[in-house]
């Protein structure tokens, strides 16, 4: 979904669609970036001891933020160009993804430097390149 969200962001902002439609907006999840979460479990792979962690920034963003956001670094207001269609909505989605990485940074010295705000912009970035 995040894909999609970012790249709807990027052909809007550039003439290519007009709407964006999404089901749910109220979902919260704690996004963070996937080359972090690999150094983690790289960390966890040197360990002694197999154990079991929680790579996650600790954040939780509700979808509408990760819209606005990466709707806001192209220059848009989502508000005019995301439209909600109960055809998409998807009834099994948890609506609250959250973690906890107290252990991960306490046991391997690993914290997520990159957030949701971040990790927008980031991606914003890869497709404009």
């Amino acid at each position: 979904m995040t894909q999609k969200i970012v790249k709807a962001a990027v052909d809007i902002a550039a003439g290519k669609q007009e709407k964006l439609y999404l089901g749910d907006i109220s979902i919260q999840r704690d996004w963070g970036w996937a080359p972090e979460y690999v150094e983690a479990m790289y960390l966890m792979l040197q360990q002694e001891e197999p154990d079991d962690y929680v790579i996650a920034t600790g954040e939780t963003y509700a979808l509408e933020s990760f819209i606005e956001t990466a709707f806001s670094c192209v220059g848009l207001d989502w508000k005019t160009c995301v439209k909600s269609d109960s055809n998409l909505l998807r009834p099994t989605d948890i609506a609250v993804g959250r973690g906890n990485p107290g252990k991960a940074e306490q046991k391997l010295g690993w914290k997520a430097e990159y957030k949701m705000p971040d990790v927008v912009r980031m991606m914003i970035e890869a497709r404009h390149s």
